[in-house]
């Protein structure tokens, strides 16, 4: 197909071809470079009546008003929660896990650990000892005493038997209760065990009631900095007397503390990751009885890689886009201005680019043609050739071969001029050349 005929149906020929091709791969790098963020999440809280759930309902509603259903499944704890984060198919998209949980539960097994990251340490979790009759100041006063610290591999179960064993206390010392939660509350209620411990929110419904429970004390534990300076991620503060409401608790009282954090799978989508930072934010800005308004969310002291998005909204908030326009909005206009816009650029000077190089084309073979009738008048006004029979002969059967070029050729219409004009002077031209005959 030569370039006139692709020139004259530019529009089939050309034009509509680029804007098919531009189309599909929009259409590829919107479903598989650049996807639109799912509308419905899932994360793993924690127990019915735990702090955990308490945070999850909350955000439910903060990503209710985005747009994003939000699913929330209960859980036994932090194991099962990251559990569900690393499975594959991944069982949850976020979840709330105890801090220091990866590096007491998976001891030189960091590769356990991939797949996760850290979106923000949203709030502190106290280490609460509950015991009957009086309170203990020391974990050798656990020895021999029933304890209900959760089932086995539950997040207060490993945290406590790696205090334990700092403390040169055999597990075997301590007979263990797989109670957690409110039936660990009734069960010391009903001296059923000797004590409960739990690592909980100060907000958590277990921790309220065990601490107005008649004949239950909370545990003030000596030596705390040490067991703080052991472990990175615990920290010993000081919980006021009436921190928690009348009486609670009667007297000041130093508490190891240690972060919560909101995990979310490595593989989920960026624009859901900096919502669910942004949603964190909302949720636990408030001042709490072991921090001031603003101290979190942050990424202090994380077990796991921190997000760059979480890094980025921490730092600087939504972008401005996210800010302005509802979140699936302003989905749809990134990827309108990361991949259509370009493609728009690039298929508009396409469309341009290619029939203007055409053009080109055919006004340089109109050229050449215009150059090689030149030579000949050239020749025959200056006598450098010999006109004689068979030279005429010659320079008019190159005219006839032109001329047959110039007529088989599907000119546009903004080059009929130019055509009917290069044939006016090859008849121009032949008209002359008849004026040697008989000389």
């Amino acid at each position: 197909m030569n370039s006139a005929t692709l020139y004259r149906h530019r529009w089939l020929m050309i034009r509509l071809p680029v804007a098919l091709v531009a189309a599909a791969l929009a259409g590829l790098a919107w479903i598989w470079l650049y996807p639109m963020p799912e509308t419905r999440l899932t994360i793993s809280s924690g127990q019915p009546d735990g702090a955990y759930r308490l945070f999850a309902d909350r955000y439910a509603q903060a990503f209710a008003r985005h747009g994003i259903a939000l699913t929330i499944e209960t859980s036994d704890g932090s194991q099962q929660n990251l559990e569900r984060l690393r499975h594959s198919p991944a069982q949850a998209d976020l979840a709330f896990v105890q801090g220091g949980f990866g590096w007491s539960s998976q001891p030189g097994q960091p590769e356990r650990l991939g797949g996760v990251q850290t979106l923000a340490s949203v709030d502190i979790e106290g280490l609460w000892l509950f015991s009957r009759d009086s309170a203990l100041t020391s974990l050798e006063g656990l020895a021999g005493l029933q304890v209900a610290a959760g089932p086995q591999g539950s997040g207060h179960r490993v945290l406590f038997q790696r205090l334990l064993s700092q403390q040169r206390i055999g597990l075997d010392e301590v007979r263990w209760s797989a109670l957690s939660g409110a039936a660990a509350r009734d069960a010391l209620v009903r001296h059923e065990v000797d004590a409960v411990f739990m690592v909980a929110s100060s907000q958590a419904p277990g921790v309220l009631a065990l601490l107005t429970t008649p004949g239950v004390h909370l545990a003030m534990l000596q030596r705390t900095a040490a067991l703080s300076e052991r472990n990175g991620f615990l920290e010993t503060r000081l919980l006021p007397q009436d921190g928690l409401g009348r009486n609670l608790p009667a007297a000041d009282t130093p508490l190891l503390t240690t972060p919560t954090h909101l995990l979310a799978r490595e593989d989920l989508n960026p624009a859901l990751k900096r919502m669910a930072t942004a949603v964190a934010m909302e949720v636990h800005g408030q001042a709490g009885p072991f921090h001031r308004a603003g101290d979190f969310p942050n990424l202090r002291r994380s077990d796991f890689p921190a997000a760059a998005q979480a890094r980025q909204v921490l730092g600087g908030g939504l972008n401005r886009l996210e800010r302005l326009l509802p979140f699936w909005w302003a989905q749809v206009v990134q990827r309108l201005l990361v991949i259509c816009v370009p493609l728009l650029l690039v298929a508009g000077l396409l469309f341009l680019f290619i029939p203007a190089l055409l053009r080109v084309r055919l006004e340089s073979r109109m050229t050449r043609w215009y150059g090689e009738l030149r030579f000949i008048e050239h020749d025959l006004a200056h006598h450098n050739v010999d006109i004689g029979g068979i030279e005429l002969s010659r320079i008019n059967a190159r005219l006839k071969k032109m001329e047959a070029a110039i007529a088989a050729m599907p000119l546009p219409k903004e080059l009929a001029q130019r055509w009917h004009t290069l044939l006016q002077h090859v008849d121009f031209v032949r008209r002359r050349m008849r004026s040697y005959r008989g000389r």
